[in-house]
């Protein structure tokens, strides 16, 4: 039987005082995703523990049951798989934000994670232009900038010189608070040598957060954008840290050949390491404007030759780092709609024996902006299997569901051992 899990990144959410204490799960019309709680199974699964990072990362490796030996490692080097950017041994690889400061110098505060949202070829000629001034691997402690998609982008420090023991403040966690007090520092009660790297290389990047800001104020994209009344491109944002990691192939744990659809490089880079193929929707952009319905025809296609797809969309999980109440229910429509349905009748269509899980990988609450630690809604369609009593999709309705909560493995073992 095949398998195909849906991602609403950020999806779950708490109850919402204008919504008269409903989450937008709840309020969201959604009869789609609704049938395949009806004639399923419902439960909860853990993706983030009580007091570890509350990660996309995390939470994804969680949903395909790994632990958290890869997280540890941070996106950047996940990012950096997706990207075809090879990392040595001794490299360490960081996700590079261009973001968006507001305020007087000795005040600069985040003013957003992404520089609004800016598009893929105005990121690219920035991060063009920083790795021509300050990377490249240049000078005695050699760095490189790579381009990503729209504001998510890669930095490398190589030679064995860096260190991964720094502490990152990821920036969609921290809008509106003081840059100066969120950049990379060494981790505290390091060894001495280790310190003492961890010390350099935390301040090669606020070295490198600095000059960046002298390039990027002057630039032509950003001009642009000023004349135009949207946010610059104005600081790059380093975090997440980590050096190339080696896990097991969701072939070798199960025996299944499975594909990833997504538009973010961190989950293509996380299907990379799980050995995962990664295919690219065009159109597909991580916003509420992704090509749903491309990501749902991929989807059915890959079925033909993999044993199990896990498509992700990301527009939820924006819409709530936006605190956007209104796009987040839109965007779950947006999902329900254009996504689900025609993906269960495409199944119908061509007579394709396949079970369906939908779950987001954390909860992203609307009033908060920041990744929540709840767990979260799982809904499970498998023919054959008699369904449970559950008739909606939920955060509340989970609760009373058959399965229970699922912590560890037992989700991705469910579906696939």
């Amino acid at each position: 039987m095949k398998t195909i899990i849906i991602i609403g990144d950020g999806m779950s959410d708490l109850p919402v005082e204008r919504l008269g204490g409903k989450t937008p799960l709840m309020v969201a019309r959604k009869p789609h995703i609704d049938r395949i709680a009806r004639d399923g199974r419902v439960g909860r699964l853990r993706t983030v523990s009580e007091t570890g990072p509350a990660d996309s990362a995390v939470a994804n490796l969680a949903v395909l049951g790994y632990d958290d030996t890869v997280s540890k490692e941070g996106r950047g080097v996940l990012e950096a798989a997706s990207m075809g950017v090879d990392i040595g041994p001794g490299d360490v690889a960081l996700r590079c934000n261009l973001i968006c400061l507001e305020g007087p110098a000795e005040d600069r505060r985040i003013r957003n994670h992404s520089a609004g949202h800016i598009p893929s070829a105005e990121a690219s000629e920035l991060i063009a232009r920083l790795d021509q001034e300050l990377g490249g691997g240049r000078g005695p402690l050699p760095v490189w900038f790579h381009p990503g998609v729209s504001y998510r982008h890669l930095l490398v420090l190589t030679e064995g010189w860096a260190s991964s023991a720094i502490g990152c403040a990821p920036p969609h966690d921290h809008v509106g608070q003081r840059a100066d007090d969120l950049l990379p520092r060494p981790l505290p009660d390091l060894p001495g040598a280790e310190a003492e790297i961890a010390a350099r290389t935390a301040e090669r990047l606020v070295e490198l957060h600095r000059r960046a800001a002298e390039i990027l104020a002057d630039h032509p994209v950003n001009a642009s954008r000023r004349a135009a009344g949207l946010d610059e491109a104005n600081s790059i944002w380093t975090w997440s840290p980590g050096r190339r990691p080696s896990v097991p192939t969701m072939q070798e744990r199960f025996g299944v050949r499975g594909a990833v659809i997504s538009a973010v490089d961190l989950i293509m880079g996380l299907g990379v390491y799980a050995g995962l193929q990664v295919i690219r929707v065009p159109g597909a952009t991580g916003l509420h404007d992704t090509n749903y319905e491309g990501k749902a025809q991929a989807c059915l296609d890959a079925l033909a030759d993999h044993d199990f797809v896990y498509v992700h969309v990301e527009a939820t999980d924006e819409a709530g780092h936006a605190r956007d109440l209104d796009l987040k229910i839109r965007c779950i429509e947006y999902l329900d709609e254009r996504l689900v349905r025609p993906i269960l009748a495409g199944l119908e269509a061509q007579g394709i024996m396949a079970q369906v899980a939908i779950l987001p990988d954390h909860p992203t609450p609307v009033e908060t902006g920041q990744h929540g630690r709840d767990p979260v809604p799982v809904a499970i369609r498998r023919p054959g299997k008699t369904p449970d009593a559950v008739q909606v999709y939920d955060e509340v309705q989970a609760m009373q569901g058959s399965l229970g909560l699922l912590e560890g493995d037992e989700f991705i073992r469910l579906l696939l051992a």
